[in-house]
């Protein structure tokens, strides 16, 4: 990706605030919050940060820690049944429409966050 999207939309600061407003959500998710094995989120949110940080132009904090992103394989582990991946975007269509961005930057990372969720389904519902 450019980096020029990652500046558009106003760096860490933007995907801290999408990140967290995110996690608001997943944390009261009766389907969601057993996926996370931590008690704290806290790594959860910093590793969605920095991932997705990285995809849009920003740093590369995420692989200089954790190599190579390989989503569905970090993500096989989990039961992502299509209810599941309903959740998520549900949990991240509202933080997404938090950060208030322009049209084409919202529907920009909407579609690819909505793709991205789409690609880790592993299990029927």
């Amino acid at each position: 990706m450019d980096e020029l999207f990652f500046e558009q939309i106003g760096g860490t600061v933007t995907f801290t605030k999408l990140v967290d407003k995110f996690y608001e959500g997943v944390s009261q998710d009766p389907l969601l919050r057993p996926m996370y094995p931590e008690e704290n989120l806290g790594p959860a949110k910093e590793r969605l940060r920095m991932f997705l940080e990285q995809y849009w132009g920003g740093p590369h904090t995420y692989s200089e820690q954790r190599g190579h992103p390989r989503l569905r394989m970090r993500h096989n582990v989990f039961p992502i049944t299509p209810a599941a991946k309903d959740a998520w975007l549900k949990h991240m269509k509202v933080a997404c429409d938090s950060l208030e961005l322009s049209p084409l930057n919202h529907e920009m990372l909407w579609d690819y966050l909505e793709r991205a969720a789409i690609s880790l389904v592993n299990m029927a519902g």
